[in-house]
């Protein structure tokens, strides 16, 4: 191990043929590093105070793919608590009207970007809490369209047939779709909501993506590490050449 550059320097790691120049500018980046952990993990601790929010409105009935008589199967928001695990996470999938003014709709780039990687972890987050995907198209297609990204972990529900999405603001009233995570909580036998990434219905800072499903999708996590950053004009796409 190198021996420290400056008496001030954070630690004494070391990269091969760093100047003294980036090393005084990384250790400025990384005690602001470390002053947005410290953020991140109180507000963490604020958002675990939270009281209970409403109770639902309704028991929604989704419905799911049922593999073994290969159908749909209705299944109500109770029934997505399983026992011993209070607390579901449902994640709002759009589907957006198909190109070219055609009226099949496809499955949203950005979220399918979002659940591409959420998947593999969805074996990993059932351990603690329940997890779902809810998106307002026929169970069938979105099914399909799981089937293309290869999906195979996280539960798929469609809500076509309630007004979840209406009611918790996945959706607009002329029927425009929205992502959004919402987390409920069973407490003596009533379902709360918890907390939403309301971060997208709050007036946004100039120049500022609202981002509030960002804690869920690591490509812009990654890309943030990056030199080029997000750049201004690359979005995911469900189709690569």
């Amino acid at each position: 191990m190198a021996s420290s550059v400056g008496k001030k320097s954070l630690h004494e790691v070391r990269f091969p043929g760093e100047s003294n120049e980036y090393r005084q500018a990384r250790d400025e980046l990384l005690k602001a590093e470390i002053d947005l952990r410290r953020k991140i993990e109180a507000v963490a601790a604020q958002r675990r105070k939270l009281p209970l929010g409403g109770t639902v409105p309704s028991d929604y009935i989704f419905e799911e793919w049922d593999a073994e008589k290969n159908a749909a199967r209705p299944v109500r928001l109770s029934e997505l608590f399983e026992d011993g695990k209070d607390t579901l996470f449902l994640y709002s999938f759009m589907f957006i009207p198909g190109k070219k003014g055609l009226p099949l709709e496809e499955g949203c780039p950005s979220c399918t970007s979002i659940i591409d990687a959420i998947d593999g972890a969805a074996k990993h987050l059932k351990q603690q809490i329940n997890f779902a995907v809810v998106a307002k198209a026929p169970i069938a297609q979105f099914r399909a369209h799981a089937k293309t990204r290869g999906w195979s972990h996280a539960r798929l529900l469609s809500s076509t047939s309630n007004t979840y999405n209406r009611d918790y603001h996945a959706e607009s009233p002329d029927g425009e779709q929205s992502p959004i995570a919402t987390v409920f909580a069973r407490r003596n036998g009533k379902i709360h909501h918890s907390w939403s990434s309301e971060l997208m219905v709050v007036p946004s800072d100039p120049g500022q993506d609202m981002r509030h499903v960002d804690f869920m999708w690591p490509l812009w996590l990654i890309l943030d590490r990056t030199p080029g950053g997000r750049g201004t004009d690359w979005r995911p796409e469900l189709h690569y050449s």
